[in-house]
């Protein structure tokens, strides 16, 4: 006998086949979708609700935001939503966006890099205060090769504030500051597992560094850190059966520091150098993989998902939302950027080294003026060496003042925040010159952030191509106004964008035809 219908059952809408009704239902992503072939056989079509009648070749289930990722990650960290607002440097990521990301069950860190101790310590406190019953929040640690004092100093901060989260950036070695972080506070649980009270997220852009924070920590640095009475014996004898970091930021092309690699190609070189050292090193705990940079489009954060990331990052993008520690003149030249806007540029805080990092290029002559006092310090050995031209044209041209006049303003800087730097420079003119020409690049951000319009062709603005992606994306909608870019609407925003991609792509492996409008998602108020 034929089964009957319910009278109260719910009745199942009539599947739909044309182009633009199919788009319009792939992008409800939070309903499940059935994937039905239409009365020929031989067109695929889509449907809501119930089970249609007729033949169903498959059934999508719901898909939300919140399941992009790993699982882990949002359990771990005590967010909602797989999703990280990085931690631009000088202050740019501020407590305001780490506050708002806190409350919106998204994770956001402080930009701690490039800042003295006082205004680090000042803004943890802060921080400390409103969030310290939140999980989901942090402060970055960046590796500071100059300055190790002020490394270890921000991290004893960070501990000793109960932080919650650190991320380790721009690290190429591990130093005591790093790996006193991951260890402080391991203790077994009653289950006995080992617990962390502190979690490191580091972010790497090469293997060999992904190996040491994937790895436990170096023997040697954990004994040495027993010895001076910063770490217990029982907390040293735990950190050497867990890795430095259970989160892995894999950095592609970004702002900032980068070594300019795809995505596309070094997270699945990570990801496979983490599963060969979670066996080798017997790991209880998944260690997660996330993805930082060129991640501005709905379409880039669904790729680095579907490249196997746990987490996103975002960081150039946020240099222009209402929470952020940049001059509205400078957001301003962000929000005209397009991809290919952006240059190499020496780096203040390893200019020595030859490091490089990536600026905005579209308004500004930061990086030519830079690159220019590069090449004078690697051509010559001392001030006084520099031919008299020369000097003129650097003087009057990149530092609007002398040579001698920016030594004094450096002089009274270094005073203040490490005078070993004055002593060292007096025994060496070589290391003088540098730290005469690092004036023009510490100067250079500060201008950025202060808005200093006599100076605005100095700014030093760390952008990477997603910017010119976002820029793009935004154009003629309700975020292309600098007044609507907060940084959770864009972050819900980039991730109900990818979503929507995530399911069109799902469909297109069933062969449903679908319209090049089910790959492009339109930013609209999320709440």
């Amino acid at each position: 006998m034929p089964v009957l219908s319910s009278p109260d059952a719910p009745v199942a809408p009539p599947p739909v086949f044309s182009l633009g009704d199919i788009a319009a239902l792939a992008r409800r992503v939070r309903e499940p979708v059935h994937v039905v072939s239409g009365p020929t056989g031989r067109e695929l079509g889509l449907a809501i609700g119930p089970v249609p009648e007729g033949p169903v070749l498959g059934t999508l289930p719901p898909l939300y935001p919140e399941w992009l990722g790993g699982r882990t990650f949002c359990e771990a960290h005590g967010v909602r939503f797989p999703y990280v607002a990085g931690e631009m440097a000088n202050g740019i990521a501020t407590t305001r966006m780490v506050s708002a990301m806190a409350h919106a069950e998204m994770l956001g860190f402080f930009g701690a890099g490039g800042l003295a101790y006082a205004e680090v310590e000042r803004a943890v406190q802060a921080l400390a205060r409103e969030l310290r019953s939140r999980p989901n929040w942090g402060v970055n640690l960046i590796h500071s090769p100059a300055e190790p004092a002020l490394e270890l100093g921000v991290a004893e901060l960070l501990l000793r504030c109960g932080v919650p989260r650190i991320s380790a950036s721009a690290f190429m070695e591990l130093t005591p500051a790093v790996v006193l972080c991951s260890a402080r506070g391991l203790r077994r649980g009653a289950d006995g597992g080992i617990v962390r009270r502190t979690r490191i997220l580091a972010k790497v852009s090469r293997p060999e560094v992904a190996e040491r924070f994937l790895s436990p920590a170096p023997a040697a640095l954990l004994d040495r850190l027993v010895a001076e009475r910063k770490l217990t014996a029982e907390e040293a004898r735990l950190a050497a059966l867990v890795p430095v970091a259970e989160d892995i930021t894999v950095e592609a092309d970004s702002g900032g520091h980068t070594d300019n690699r795809p995505l596309s190609v070094l997270l699945p070189r990570i990801a496979l150098l983490r599963d060969a050292l979670c066996r080798r090193f017997g790991y209880p705990r998944p260690v997660r993989i996330g993805a930082a940079g060129g991640l501005g489009t709905p379409d880039a954060v669904a790729a680095a998902f579907a490249l196997g990331a746990s987490y996103v990052v975002v960081g150039s993008v946020n240099q222009t939302v209402v929470e952020a520690g940049l001059s509205d003149e400078a957001k301003a030249m962000l929000c005209e950027a397009d991809v290919a806007d952006v240059a190499m540029a020496p780096a203040a805080d390893m200019f020595e080294s030859g490091v490089t990092l990536q600026v905005l290029s579209r308004g500004t002559m930061f990086a030519q003026r830079a690159g220019r006092l590069y090449a004078a310090y690697r051509a010559h050995g001392a001030l006084e060496e520099i031919p008299a031209a020369l000097r003129a044209t650097l003087e009057r041209d990149v530092l609007r003042a002398s040579f001698d006049e920016v030594w004094q303003r450096t002089r009274a800087f270094w005073e203040r925040r490490d005078p070993s730097e004055i002593t060292r420079a007096e025994a060496d003119p070589k290391h003088r010159m540098a730290l005469v020409f690092r004036w023009y690049l510490g100067s250079s951000s500060r201008w950025a952030i202060t808005g200093e319009a006599a100076r605005r062709t100095d700014y030093q603005i760390w952008c990477g191509p997603a910017m010119g992606a976002f820029n793009r994306w935004v154009a003629g909608t309700f975020l292309a106004e600098p007044a609507n870019r907060s940084v959770v609407q864009i972050a819900l925003n980039l991730l109900e964008g990818a979503a929507v991609l995530t399911r069109a792509h799902q469909l297109r492996t069933y062969g449903v035809p679908l319209p090049t409008g089910a790959f492009v998602y339109t930013p609209c108020g999320l709440a």
